[in-house]
């Protein structure tokens, strides 16, 4: 125990050192909300990286990999191609480029200077402050579930205790102190994550015998997977099953592409001094999203190998039907005690670096984005301002945090994801590389795209239609799929990502308004391409 309180001290004065010295060079708005555009690459790729990666991706997906096996790693692809290479290279310099010739300082305020638009920059402000607090309490519950199993304190204190210690320097640190101690955590979560990888494999007699036994275990899966298609750990699950659907649309469709349009990632772009750096940064990043995601679906799916050779029982039997409490579990039962506090720092930088920009991204869109610009309301002082509004989002995380159920972290993740970006990535990615994007195109695809996915949200998607519980008490079913037969593509479309519908009706959406509406000024349209 005094080990654990030495190590857990030890952590938690260098993140109130890095918190102070983002403080004190915190002078301006500039500074608060994008840390004065001087970032070093590898202290932004590590930032993107570990706010990309967070408790949610560990614990929520790793669990979510011990119960459907190794199709998740079609997501740690996705993460590098998309949510970094493409993301840095073919948005991120545009992105950076652009901000600094409108003189942008939040995502929201770019897509709104961008098309000379308030309504625009407030729209986003508001769906991004509305909604972040849903993913946010998915990685607070992640990092809570830990404490809970690896500490035993409750899950309330775990919640409570957590949450006051990141206000601290979230409020006070600005993005500089964000990013600050998120290069940090990103560089521990690195190191335990290899460690946990070479222990699990070599627990389990190296690769090949692993995977075999992982293999061999497919006649252990559970006969309500099984009735949706599962076939096993290795072998993934059936053509055009429900589970399959799931784990393709969903997981790995609807996460992999809704990072481009993260508004917490997005802004990371617009941190560094040139495209060099976000050249520079793809490095760091790739290594780093392999290094996360990839060893927490690998090590989730090789769980039910290390806890059916002790207990006879898969990975979710032994969680208690949990999968959110799969990976804590895992740690607790089979890896040394000092791994243990050790991994659970890890998680506490995991949770605090992608909380920290939540939080951030999420106050600065009530603040500046809907309250000061939106409402046009003359603030004399925008860093107190938006550190108060800081302080609301952290009040509505930890009040969702309270109230969702368990096996929560991935779905909420990819809910958020998918809503961001049916409404945000048309209008956004359109607005970087095409000059006839109009204002109407980009407000009829956002304002569309939203409420397009929201509806297949609340009525179609069981997923989350089934526990809001709107579409039964209005039709008297879980999901408007159940009044078609069973088994039919109507039926199946309860299982169907939202995004897969609202994502392509969004981007018709945007290019076909644009083509026939009135199109922008061409002054202003050079301006925004003046350093592109």
């Amino acid at each position: 125990m005094a080990i654990k309180i030495i190590l857990t001290l030890g952590y938690l004065c260098v993140i109130f050192y890095l918190a102070f010295k983002g403080w004190r060079e915190t002078k301006q708005a500039s500074d608060y909300m994008l840390a004065g555009r001087q970032m070093h690459p590898f202290v932004m790729a590590m930032s993107y990286g570990a706010t990309f990666i967070s408790t949610s991706a560990i614990i929520g997906f790793g669990g979510a990999a011990g119960m459907f096996g190794f199709p998740l790693l079609w997501l740690t692809f996705l993460n590098i191609m998309v949510g970094i290479f493409i993301a840095m290279v073919f948005l991120g310099k545009r992105t950076r480029r652009m901000g600094v010739s409108l003189g942008a300082l939040t995502f929201p305020e770019l897509m709104g200077r961008r098309y000379q638009s308030r309504f625009v920059q407030g729209f986003a402000g508001v769906v991004i402050f509305l909604f972040i607090p849903v993913y946010a309490a998915a990685v607070l519950i992640g990092i809570a579930r830990m404490m809970e199993v690896n500490l035993g304190i409750s899950y309330a204190w775990a919640l409570f205790s957590f949450t006051a210690i990141l206000a601290v320097y979230v409020i006070t640190g600005g993005l500089k102190g964000v990013m600050y101690t998120e290069a940090f955590q990103g560089s521990l979560m690195f190191g335990m994550m290899m460690i946990l990888l070479f222990y699990t494999y070599g627990h389990l007699g190296g690769l090949i015998d692993a995977h075999k036994e992982l293999t061999g275990l497919a006649g252990q899966v559970p006969a309500k997977l099984k009735a949706m298609g599962m076939l096993g750990w290795t072998q993934g699950a059936e053509f055009g099953s429900p589970l399959w659907l799931i784990i393709y649309t969903t997981i790995v469709y609807g996460v992999g592409i809704g990072v481009l349009a993260q508004p917490q990632l997005a802004v990371r772009f617009m941190t560094v001094n040139s495209d060099r750096d976000l050249n520079r940064a793809v490095l760091y990043g790739g290594i780093f999203l392999l290094s996360m995601t990839g060893v927490a679906f690998v090590v989730g799916a090789l769980s039910n190998v290390m806890f059916f050779r002790e207990t006879g029982e898969i990975a979710i039997q032994a969680a208690g039907g949990n999968m959110d409490k799969i990976i804590p579990v895992f740690i607790t039962d089979f890896l040394p005690d000092w791994f243990g506090i050790l991994f659970l720092l890890a998680m506490f930088a995991a949770a605090m670096s992608t909380l920290a920009s939540q939080y951030h991204a999420g106050g600065t869109s009530l603040g500046r984005d809907f309250y000061e610009r939106a409402m046009k309301v003359n603030v004399s002082n925008p860093v107190a301002l938006n550190r108060g509004c800081v302080g609301i989002i952290i009040v509505v995380t930890l009040f969702w945090s309270w109230i969702l159920p368990p096996s929560i972290i991935a779905r909420a993740t990819a809910f958020f994801f998918g809503l961001c970006a049916a409404s945000f990535l048309p209008a956004y990615f359109m607005g970087l590389y095409w000059k006839g994007t109009t204002l109407t195109g980009a407000i009829t695809s956002m304002v569309g795209g939203f409420f397009i996915s929201l509806f297949y949200l609340l009525f179609v998607h069981t997923a989350e239609s089934g526990p809001i519980g709107l579409c039964q008490a209005l039709f008297g079913v879980k999901s408007l799929a159940f009044l078609a037969d069973k088994g039919t593509w109507l039926w199946n479309m309860q299982f169907v990502d939202p995004n897969i519908v609202a994502l392509p009706l969004s981007i018709i959406l945007c290019l076909l308004v644009s083509l026939t509406s009135k199109k922008m000024d061409q002054t202003h349209i050079q301006a925004c391409w003046s350093n592109i």
